[in-house]
C-alpha cells in the first residue's frame, strides 16, 4: 500500500512538473551562488540550499524542493531532499566544459513547489592543476646546415597546457648540448614563443646529430612538467674530398673465371653527406681490351669479369680506377690483376676410320674403329689416358703417337646381344683432370647359325571323330633365335604314308603358322592314330632344320547305333516266333537278345530293355545279358501270341538306340502252335470300315496321279516333236526358258517327287499316310540321279491277323 501511494505521489510530482514548465513561471528572487574546485567525486557537498533559501530544515519534506532537469543536459549536481544539501552527481572535468574560458560558471534552477517559485543557483567551477604541459607527439625533428652563422635563431616547438592562470605553463628549459641555448619570448596575448639559438659553429662531419630535451613547466602545485625530443640534424656541404681505402688493389685469379664473376672491390670514402657523399667509379685511361675484359660499378665499385679470361692470351692486367663525388673532387688508385694457369683444355677425340656393323662371326682382331687423340695443353696437363669403362669384348691398342684402335676381343654372338654402345673416354693427368668420350654404335649383323627349336621333343594332341574337312586339329611351332630370313619358319609333313595310304590325303600343315588342318572326317573305327614327323627349316643360306615326332590321337564318338544280332531281321517279311512251354517255371529263358556296338568304352556299352508287351509283368529282360525269362506262370487267360518289344540303347551322349519285335508263342511244340493260332477268331475290328475307304481313298488318289502323268508325257512329248521340226527348219529358240527342256529324266524327277506311303494295321485305331513334299524348283537334269520304282508295289497274299502291317507304296 505505502509503495502504490509512493508511486502514486511520484506521478503527481511529473506532473506538476511539466505543469510548471509549461506554464514557464519564473520566480527570480534572486541567485546563489557556489564554488567548488573541479575533480570532486560524486557526492561532494557543494552547498545547504535549504538554508540560503531561509528554509526550516526540520519541514523541509513539505516544501517539495527539487532541481528542474533540462532534456540533453547533463545532470552534474543532486539535492538531498532531507537536509536540503546540493551534492556533485557526476565528475566535473573544468576543461572538458568550458575549455579555455576564465570562468568556468554551471547554472540550473531548483523550484519549491510549495511555494511555486523558481531559485537560480550558480556553481562556479575553479581550475586546479590537473594537467601537465603537453608537446606535440612525437620526435621533433630540426635541420641546420653546418655553415650556419654563430648566434641563428631556429624556432622550437611550443608546448600547451589545458589548465589557466598560474597553472599553465610558466617556464622552458634546454638541455642536451652547449652548441645550443634557448630563448623564450612573451607574445601579445600572453604566449611564450621558444626560440633555439646556436653558441658555436657546427661540423657535419665531427657530429651530424645532436639530441635535445626541451621541458615545459607550469606554476601549479604541484608543479607539472611536459618534454620533447628534439632531433637537430647537421645539413652537409660537399667539404670533403673522396678518398681511397688503399692506393692499390692486388688481385689473383684463375683463367677460365666464368664471366660475371667478381675478383675485386675497390671503397673510397666521402666524409660528405647525401650527394656530396655519394661517389662514382670509373677506369682512368683504360685501353679498348682491358675495357672489354672488366667492367667497373660506377656505384658500387666492384669490379667483375666481362670476357673469356684466358692465361695463354694474357697474364697480367694492370688498370687505374678513380672514385668522384658530384662536387668534382677526385683521388686515384690502381688495380694489378693477376692470371694463374688451369689445365683448361680437354683431350679431343677425332674417328679416322669406323665402320658401324660386323658380322656375329668375324674372327678376334677385327678393327672397328681408329681414333685420333690429342690435348692442346702441355706437360703433364697434355699427357692422357685412353680406356673403354665398361667390360666389352673390346679393347683399345696404341698404333702410333696419338692413333689407337677398337678391335675385338672375343667372338661375338647376335643372338646374346645384337648392338653394343661403346664408350671410349679420354683422360689428361692434370689437376683437376680433364676428361672426353665418345659412343660408338655397333650393330652385330646376323649369320644363320641357330636350326629351329620346338619346345617338345614329342607333341601329342587328340581330338574327336567325325570332324569336319578343313578343321584345324593341332598346330605347333619352333622358334629361331636368328634375324629376319635366317629366322622364317617353314613347316612340312615329312613322313607320308599312313596304313598304306598318301598321309597328304588326311592331314595338310600350314607352311607358315605350323597348323594342321584334317582333310577329310576321321573314324574312330577305323583307325585310332596318326604317327608322322614335322619338320622345320629356316630361310637362311644354307637352311638348317629340324624335326619332331607328333600323334594325332582320335577320340571315340557316340556315332553308332547298336546293330541287334539276333533275333535278325526276316529277309523274307515273316517275323521269328520262340517258343515257350505253357508249364514253363518262373525265370525260364525263353530267349537271348543279342546285339553289338561298334563304338568303344561308355559308347560301347548296351542295356536292353522291355519297350511294350502283350502282357505286361509276364515276362523280363536282363539289362546287361539281353535274357528274356517268364516273370510267372502262364495262367489259362493268357494270350497265345505275346508279342515283346526290346530296346537296346547304349551309354554315350547322345544315347542312340535299336529296337526288335520279338513273338513268343505259348505252346509245348509247333504243331500245337500252328493248330492253335489258325483256331484263334479274328477279332471283329471297329475300325475295319475305315481302313476300307482309306484304302479305297488311296487308290482313287493313285489313278489320278497316274492320269496327270499320262497327260504331262503327252505333253511333253508334243513339245519334242515340235522342237525337232523347228531344228530342222533352222529355227532360233534363243528365248525360250531352260526349264521347258527337262525332259524324262524332269518328268522321273517329277514323278519320283510324289510318293504316298500307307500304313494300315488291323489292331489299330489310327492309319497313317505319308505324302511327302514334292520339289517344284526348276532342277537341272544333270542334277537328278535314281531310280522311279514300281507303281505299285503290294503283297500277292495277305494274312490279315492281329499285328500284321500292311504297306502300301505308291512311288
Amino acid at each position: 500500500m505505502e509503495e502504490t501511494q509512493k508511486l502514486w505521489s511520484c506521478k503527481e510530482k511529473g506532473i506538476f512538473q511539466y505543469l510548471v514548465l509549461l506554464f514557464v513561471w519564473k520566480a527570480v528572487a534572486g541567485q546563489i551562488h557556489y564554488s567548488i574546485p573541479e575533480e570532486l567525486q560524486k557526492g561532494s557537498f557543494v552547498g545547504n540550499i535549504a538554508e540560503d533559501l531561509g528554509m526550516d530544515g526540520k519541514h523541509l519534506p513539505d516544501h517539495d524542493l527539487r532541481i528542474v532537469t533540462r532534456t540533453g543536459m547533463i545532470q552534474y549536481f543532486s539535492l538531498n531532499i532531507h537536509n536540503g544539501h546540493l551534492q556533485t552527481s557526476e565528475r566535473i572535468d573544468r576543461e572538458a566544459i568550458c575549455e579555455l574560458a576564465e570562468k568556468c560558471i554551471l547554472s540550473f534552477q531548483v523550484i519549491v513547489e510549495s511555494k511555486r517559485k523558481l531559485y537560480g543557483i550558480e556553481v562556479e567551477i575553479t581550475d586546479i592543476n590537473d594537467n601537465a604541459p603537453q608537446f606535440p607527439p612525437g620526435e621533433q625533428e630540426l635541420k641546420i646546415s653546418e655553415i650556419s652563422i654563430q648566434g641563428s635563431r631556429f624556432p622550437l616547438p611550443e608546448a600547451e597546457d589545458q589548465d589557466l592562470g598560474l597553472n599553465s605553463v610558466r617556464s622552458y628549459q634546454l638541455t642536451g648540448s652547449s652548441h645550443f641555448s634557448l630563448d623564450v619570448k612573451m607574445g601579445e596575448n600572453g604566449a611564450r614563443h621558444v626560440e633555439l639559438i646556436l653558441e658555436k659553429i657546427l661540423d657535419r662531419e665531427e657530429q651530424s646529430v645532436y639530441e635535445l630535451v626541451l621541458t615545459a613547466t607550469d606554476g601549479g602545485d604541484p608543479v607539472r612538467t611536459g618534454t620533447a625530443q628534439i632531433k637537430v640534424i647537421v645539413s652537409d656541404v660537399n667539404d670533403n674530398a673522396p678518398v681511397f681505402s688503399q692506393p692499390l688493389y692486388a688481385v689473383s685469379i684463375e683463367e677460365n673465371i666464368p664471366k660475371g664473376s667478381t675478383i675485386c672491390r675497390v671503397r673510397a670514402v666521402d666524409l660528405d653527406e647525401g650527394i656530396n657523399g655519394e661517389l662514382k667509379y670509373f677506369f682512368k685511361k683504360a685501353s679498348k681490351k682491358n675495357s672489354q675484359m672488366f667492367f667497373l660499378n660506377s656505384t658500387t665499385g666492384t669490379v667483375t669479369v666481362m670476357g673469356d679470361i684466358d692465361y695463354e692470351a694474357s697474364s697480367f692486367y694492370e688498370l687505374e680506377v678513380r672514385a668522384e663525388d658530384y662536387g668534382g673532387l677526385f683521388d686515384r688508385a690502381k688495380v694489378e690483376i693477376t692470371i694463374t694457369d688451369l689445365n683448361d683444355n680437354a683431350p679431343e677425340l677425332t674417328v679416322t676410320f669406323l665402320t658401324n656393323s660386323i658380322k656375329e662371326n668375324s674372327p678376334s682382331g677385327t678393327v672397328i674403329a681408329i681414333l685420333n687423340v690429342e690435348d692442346q695443353d702441355s706437360g703433364i696437363n697434355g699427357e692422357v689416358t685412353c680406356l673403354i669403362p665398361q667390360i666389352l669384348p673390346f679393347q683399345l691398342k696404341k698404333s702410333t703417337d696419338n692413333f689407337y684402335s677398337l678391335v675385338t676381343t672375343d667372338a661375338l654372338d647376335r643372338e646374346q646381344r645384337e648392338s653394343y654402345n661403346i664408350t671410349v673416354s679420354v683422360t689428361d693427368h692434370g689437376t683437376p683432370s680433364l676428361s672426353t668420350a665418345m659412343v660408338i654404335a655397333l650393330h652385330i649383323i646376323d649369320t644363320n647359325d641357330n636350326p629351329p627349336l620346338f619346345s617338345k621333343p614329342v607333341y601329342t594332341s587328340y581330338f574327336m571323330e567325325n570332324n569336319q574337312r578343313g578343321a584345324s586339329v593341332f598346330s605347333l611351332t619352333a622358334s629361331d633365335p636368328d634375324w629376319e630370313e635366317n629366322a622364317r619358319i617353314t613347316y612340312s609333313i615329312t613322313k607320308k604314308d599312313i596304313n598304306d595310304s598318301s598321309l597328304s590325303s588326311y592331314i595338310s600343315i600350314n607352311s607358315e603358322t605350323g597348323i594342321i588342318y584334317a582333310l577329310r572326317s576321321f573314324d574312330y573305327e577305323e583307325f585310332q592314330e596318326i604317327n608322322f614327323q614335322v619338320k622345320a627349316q629356316d630361310g637362311g643360306s644354307p637352311p638348317l632344320s629340324s624335326s619332331v615326332l607328333v600323334t594325332l590321337f582320335i577320340l571315340d564318338q557316340n556315332d553308332n547305333v547298336p546293330e541287334i544280332l539276333y533275333p535278325s531281321a526276316p529277309t523274307d517279311g515273316s517275323t521269328g516266333v520262340e517258343l515257350a512251354p505253357r508249364s514253363s517255371e518262373p525265370g525260364y529263358l525263353v530267349t537271348k537278345v543279342v546285339a553289338v556296338d561298334a563304338d568303344s568304352g561308355q559308347n560301347g556299352w548296351l542295356s536292353y530293355q522291355l519297350l511294350k508287351a502283350t502282357e505286361p509283368g509276364l515276362f523280363t529282360i536282363g539289362l546287361h545279358t539281353g535274357e528274356i525269362r517268364t516273370a510267372r506262370f502262364f495262367l489259362d487267360k493268357d494270350a497265345l501270341k505275346q508279342s515283346l518289344v526290346v530296346l537296346v540303347k547304349d551309354n554315350g551322349q547322345p544315347t542312340l538306340s535299336a529296337s526288335v519285335t520279338v513273338t513268343v508263342v505259348l505252346a509245348d511244340n509247333i504243331p500245337e502252335s500252328l493248330s492253335d493260332i489258325s483256331s484263334i477268331p479274328a477279332p471283329a475290328d471297329p475300325q475295319s470300315d475305315l481302313t476300307f475307304y482309306l484304302v479305297v481313298a488311296v487308290a482313287f488318289v493313285s489313278c489320278l496321279f497316274f492320269a496327270f502323268l499320262l497327260v504331262l508325257l503327252a505333253i511333253r512329248l508334243h513339245r519334242w516333236r515340235t522342237s525337232e521340226l523347228c531344228h530342222s527348219g533352222s529355227m532360233n529358240f534363243t528365248s525360250v526358258p531352260v526349264s521347258q527342256f527337262v525332259g524324262i529324266d524332269g518328268v522321273r524327277a517329277f514323278l519320283h517327287s510324289y510318293c504316298q506311303e500307307v500304313s494300315l494295321t488291323t489292331d489299330s485305331r489310327k492309319s497313317q499316310f505319308n505324302n511327302s513334299k514334292g520339289n517344284y524348283s526348276n532342277t537341272p537334269t544333270d542334277h537328278l540321279t535314281g531310280e522311279v520304282n514300281d507303281p505299285i508295289l503290294a503283297g500277292e497274299d495277305f494274312n490279315l491277323t492281329s499285328g500284321d502291317q500292311i504297306i502300301l507304296q505308291v512311288s
